[in-house]
């Protein structure tokens, strides 16, 4: 049934909820134990515990938010792979601004040819130069 008001209805999927335990040592990060759980809240053995990282890089521009999957079976193990895990998350994003980067650059803005709002129309804008 649809909501009157106009909202998307926002439901849970009670078939994949999982219990969060978080471990952290306060200065590097944040290891997410994600336990699942059926909809009553008991333990789902059906399904795998998941593992999460969480950290922050320190750049000039900011703090820059880090969450990593972990393939880890116990604490432990997810704990001796946070490092590589972690070091891994911090390539993609290297990789992925980069590629975002080149294709800023490579974008070439014609008045009247598209671009932010639409462009701008022929003979507008601050210069006197035309094509």
């Amino acid at each position: 049934m649809a909501d009157p008001s106009g909202l998307p209805d926002i439901r849970l999927d009670t078939t994949q909820l999982f219990r969060e335990d978080s471990l952290t040592d306060r200065r590097v990060g944040t290891l997410r134990r994600l336990v699942p759980v059926t909809a009553d809240g008991a333990d789902d053995p059906s399904r795998p515990v998941e593992y999460e990282g969480h950290a922050t890089l320190m750049t000039q521009a900011g703090a820059l938010p880090l969450n990593f999957a972990i393939d880890a079976t116990s604490v432990n193990e997810a704990l001796e792979k946070f490092p590589d895990a972690a070091k891994a998350a911090i390539q993609n994003m290297m990789e992925e601004m980069e590629r975002m980067r080149r294709e800023q650059a490579s974008s070439i803005l014609v008045p009247g040819q598209g671009g932010p709002a639409g462009g701008l129309p022929p003979g507008a804008g601050g210069g006197r130069i035309q094509f």
